[in-house]
Formats: C-alpha cells, sequence, structure tokens
C-alpha cells in the first residue's frame, strides 16, 4: 500500500477504498463463504493475510450452502447467475456475517451488487487457466477421438467444439473433489478445471497440462478472489481494503465492465481476461462464441489513456459491431 507518514493510504492510489486518520479496526471480522472446499481454503487464505496485515484482529468463519451447491442439474434451470452467490449475499445483509469471500467468476456482472453492499478489495490474482485432469497424464493434443471431457461451462464447450470436435463434452456438477470422484469412478475420462482451484485444495497434482489462454480462452474472472462488505461499514472495508491489489483492481474492473455491457446470459460462452504487462499497460483480450464454437468473434485492446471501465466498454463495443448481440440473444436460456 501506499501510506502517508500518518498512516493513510495516499489519495490517487488505485483502489478505490482509502484508509481515514484513526480509523477503527473490527475486534472480530465474521467472514461468509460457501461451504466448499474450495471456497473454505480460499477463506483460510484471506484470514492469513488478514492476520498479517491487522494482527489483533480475530476471524470466525460462517459456511453457507448455495443453490449452486445444492443443485446437480444445468444452472440455467435455477436462474443461473447468482446461483453460487445469493445465500452469501443474503447472510452479509442480514447481519449474519460481516465480510464475503468470493469467485470473482461467480459473481454476475450484468447487475449491480445487491443494494447496500460494495467490493472492498481484489486479492492478488491466482492462475487464470484451465487444466486438463487425465488419469493416464495424456494432454489435449493426444487424446484420442471419442475421449469424454467433463465440463458444464458452455465457455469450455464451445471452444472444445470448434478446437477439438472428435472429443465429447458430457455435463459435469459439483466442487472439484466430487468432479475428480466422478473421474475416477469412470464417469468421465478427463476433465477440465480452474487450474487455480485445483491448487488452492491442494489437488495441483493430479493437473496433466495447464492449456494456455489461446488454447482455452478463460472465464472473465477467472483466479481473483474478492471481498465483498455492506456499504455502512467504513471501518470494516478500510480494514480489508489493504489486502487489495492494484493490478488485479484493474484488471477485474475491465472485465466486470465489458461483461456488463455485453449483458450475456447462463449459456452463452463468453471468454476473456485482462492483463497488466510489467510496464503497467493494460489491454484486455475477449471473445464471444456460438454454442458449437462454428462463429467465433474475437477483440483485443490497449487501455492507452483509457481507464480499466473505459476499455472493458470498448472491448464490448467492438464485440457488439461484430454481431454478438445477435448470438448472445439467439441462444435459448
Amino acid at each position: 500500500m501506499i501510506r502517508a507518514s500518518n498512516g493513510a493510504v495516499a489519495v490517487g492510489h488505485p483502489l478505490a477504498t482509502v484508509y481515514r486518520v484513526g480509523m477503527s479496526v473490527p475486534e472480530l471480522i465474521r467472514i461468509v463463504s460457501r461451504d466448499s472446499p474450495m471456497a473454505l481454503a480460499q477463506v483460510e487464505r484471506v484470514r492469513a493475510e488478514l492476520a498479517v496485515l491487522h494482527p489483533g484482529v480475530r476471524t470466525e468463519v460462517v459456511p453457507v450452502k448455495t443453490t449452486g451447491d445444492k443443485w446437480m442439474g444445468v444452472l440455467s434451470q435455477v436462474e443461473g447467475k447468482g446461483a453460487f452467490t445469493k445465500e452469501v449475499d443474503a447472510a452479509l445483509l442480514a447481519g449474519e456475517a460481516d465480510l464475503a469471500v468470493h469467485c470473482l467468476k461467480d459473481v454476475p456482472a450484468d447487475r449491480p451488487l445487491p443494494a447496500g453492499t460494495t467490493f472492498a478489495a481484489f486479492l492478488k490474482r491466482d492462475d487464470v487457466r484451465d487444466a486438463l485432469v487425465h488419469p493416464d497424464g495424456l494432454t489435449l493434443g493426444r487424446l484420442p477421438e471419442g475421449t469424454r471431457i467433463g465440463t458444464s461451462a458452455v465457455r469450455r464447450v464451445a471452444q472444445l467444439a470448434a478446437t477439438h470436435p472428435h472429443l465429447e463434452c458430457v455435463p459435469f456438477r459439483g466442487n472439484a473433489n466430487r468432479r475428480l470422484a466422478k473421474l475416477a469412478a469412470g464417469e468421465a475420462d478427463a476433465l477440465l478445471l480452474a487450474a487455480a482451484g485445483l491448487e488452492r485444495i491442494g489437488r495441483g497434482d493430479v493437473i496433466s497440462e495447464v492449456l494456455s489462454p489461446e488454447a482455452m480462452m478463460p472465464s472473465i474472472g477467472a483466479g481473483i478472489l474478492a471481498l465483498q462488505c455492506r456499504e455502512g461499514d467504513t471501518d470494516l472495508i478500510d480494514a480489508v481494503s489493504g489486502l487489495g491489489d492494484p493490478d488485479t483492481h484493474r484488471e477485474a474492473t475491465a472485465e466486470r465492465m465489458f461483461l456488463h455491457v455485453l449483458q450475456g446470459h447462463c449459456n452463452s460462452p463468453i471468454a476473456g481476461y485482462a492483463r497488466v504487462e510489467a510496464n503497467g499497460e493494460l489491454s484486455l483480450r475477449a471473445c464471444v462464441f456460438t454454442p458449437d464454437g462454428k462463429i467465433r468473434l474475437n477483440a483485443h485492446e490497449w487501455a492507452g489513456r483509457l481507464d480499466p471501465a473505459t476499455l472493458g466498454t470498448s472491448v464490448a463495443v467492438a464485440l457488439l459491431r461484430q454481431g454478438a448481440r445477435e448470438i448472445i440473444d439467439g441462444i435459448p436460456h
């Protein structure tokens, strides 16, 4: 963080929240999250980083089971968007918890956050890439015809249909451990999962290949953990904003504005990622696909003098000009 001599964050710092002089750090922070092993591992990262930033603060975990965790069918049948966040948001708004930890890719971007809440920080980004898991360690290019790939992500299905039409995608829901168990039981021959997620639960050992973003364009918000608070809890917002990473903040802002402008739905294959280079330059690369992968619209722009939100808007507009609206609206949902 960039701090003044009095401990306050300097005005103009890339994070939206600044420390107020004389702020009071809460003694106890109740952290709400999904109750999956991966989500709880993410909470432990937040607790560890908070303990370093504010050694005297106590934390308590409030796990909740979300609709997305309980429903193993097609997500669009349970309103899709917000399926992994609705119950977490409700606990925060009801005062049952003070801080929510989300995988940013699970937080809908086509609509505002629930009224009365705000993002306080985006943690330093983890790996954005997807990973292939194959029991015999085969890579994607070596998989034989008819190999069944377990995934329910329309983004992955569309891209595989375009690049590897000889492979078969089979619907796979559930947390990462459950999917690995299904793979072991023979319900699929291989899996596609987020590399960051596997690393978070200590299962990086099962990865056969980490796919480049060129081979499999990531999901919007991939690898980013977001901290959400009630808007009125200014002391808490100030306290946890110190966990935020400025580069990740810029990337998240560009990606979420892109998705907001595009107004996609659960069944629309949309992918992309923003990246801050070593010299500070920000770019955003994004795609819209038809579900069968036969049409792929591409856009890639550098921010230059544009702020991250304007960059996200510009990339979305570039895809809309290519026909993204017609593709998205033409997909049943």
